[in-house]
């Protein structure tokens, strides 16, 4: 789940939602370099790190996804969005 367009992504939902990079990293608990090798697609966003995201960003992962991943997670008996 690495790329700039996942990166690309994050930056764009952060943003929306008012977060600085400094003011995310806070809120997810990691560390502003990390939000930043994110949103430039340079660090694999794991399972773990998409939950959190999402989580703080209030969005489902389908709906953070690219479009070239959306139907990783189009599943309607699980709900993707944490």
């Amino acid at each position: 789940m690495a790329g700039k367009e996942w990166g690309r992504r994050v930056k764009a939902y952060r943003k929306l939602k008012g977060y600085t990079q400094v003011q995310f990293a806070r809120e997810l608990g990691i560390s502003v370099s990390v939000i930043g090798e994110v949103e430039r697609g340079t660090r694999r966003l794991n399972d773990e790190l998409l939950h959190q995201i999402t989580n703080v960003l209030g969005v489902s992962a389908e709906e953070l996804a690219p479009e070239r991943d959306k139907h990783k997670y189009q599943n309607p008996k699980e709900d993707i969005h944490v």
